[in-house]
């Protein structure tokens, strides 16, 4: 049986016991009725992996002690996914599920001109990544932004990564076999995903304009949602 897998916020190496959050410490004492003296893992979400032992079995405030503690490595390559808001939550929320699990680093949530759905409940999102972290035995949280509208992102802020954006508009792109680091000096990469209705050629000609690649994911028309997962696949396993 693997030992179970939680989240903290926030980590003191100093420290050498933790008091787990409410929520937390309900889900070890009443949901896995873990007692005192058994292990479990924790991360947060920072590359710390910490093994304690609980030394006070209490539903609220359950208290841990810790036994050793590693770090993991976050991964060269680093991939950002700048994706618009879609009409149906549950299908961005499956997104960030997914992303986490492939091991997306950056989530930014783009307010396009065209994007229909603008509500965005943080800390709900926040949570489904957790949880997808945890999942796929993962200690790197991916960092999720606010939303953002899609003219105030500082797009000349990438200068220093490969940078693509995947529209529908015809014309010349690169096709899917282009989606790999080039050149040693760019460990993270960048790619834009529009809404439903796609970029507007203003979006497309400014990001164009600070050198962006536009690139094809194949040759079906994905929903939004599924091409920041196909994007995200190539980016991080190419």
């Amino acid at each position: 049986m693997s030992i179970p897998f939680f989240y903290i916020e926030s980590f003191d190496a100093a420290s050498n016991s933790i008091v787990l959050d409410e929520d937390t410490s309900r889900h070890v004492v009443q949901v896995l009725r873990m007692k005192e003296g058994e292990i479990i893992n924790l991360t947060d979400g920072q590359g710390n992996l910490i093994t304690a032992e609980i030394t006070d079995a209490h539903k609220k405030h359950c208290s841990v002690q810790v036994n050793e503690t590693s770090n993991q490595r976050q991964a060269t390559r680093k991939i950002t996914i700048a994706i618009s808001l879609v009409k149906n939550t549950n299908r961005f929320e499956w997104f960030l599920e997914k992303a986490t699990e492939i091991g997306v680093s950056e989530i930014i949530p783009l307010i396009c001109e065209r994007t229909e759905k603008q509500k965005f409940r943080y800390d709900r999102m926040k949570g489904i990544c957790i949880s997808a972290m945890l999942q796929s035995q993962q200690c790197w949280l991916p960092v999720l932004q606010e939303p953002i509208k899609f003219d105030n992102l500082s797009i000349q802020q990438f200068n220093q990564q490969q940078k693509f954006i995947a529209h529908c508009d015809e014309g010349n792109k690169h096709s899917d076999s282009q989606f790999q680091f080039t050149n040693s000096q760019f460990l993270h990469a960048i790619i834009l995903i529009g809404p439903e209705g796609d970029f507007t050629k203003a979006e497309i000609d400014l990001a164009l304009k600070n050198a962006f690649i536009p690139v094809s994911l194949g040759e079906t028309r994905l929903r939004t949602e599924t091409a920041g997962i196909v994007a995200a696949t190539l980016l991080r396993h190419i």
